[in-house]
């Protein structure tokens, strides 16, 4: 329990780092991310940055399971 809360404050820290370069990386907005703006409705659904997401998160739990 205590590895697996070091490796998610680890994670925190790291995206804290990173979160003035995160305008540069495509993620949100890749080709089939659905986003719709109107005048009075904004409607956005990041599927496929969803799929990856998870993609990448399920390898990295399996390597330090």
């Amino acid at each position: 329990m205590q590895k697996l809360l070091i490796v998610f404050g680890l994670i925190i820290v790291l995206i804290g780092f990173l979160y003035p370069f995160w305008n540069k990386f495509p993620i949100g907005r890749l080709p089939g991310d659905i986003f719709i703006n109107s005048d009075k409705f904004s409607f956005s659904f990041p599927i496929v940055t969803c799929i990856i997401l998870s993609i990448v998160f399920s390898i990295f739990f399996n390597l330090f399971k």
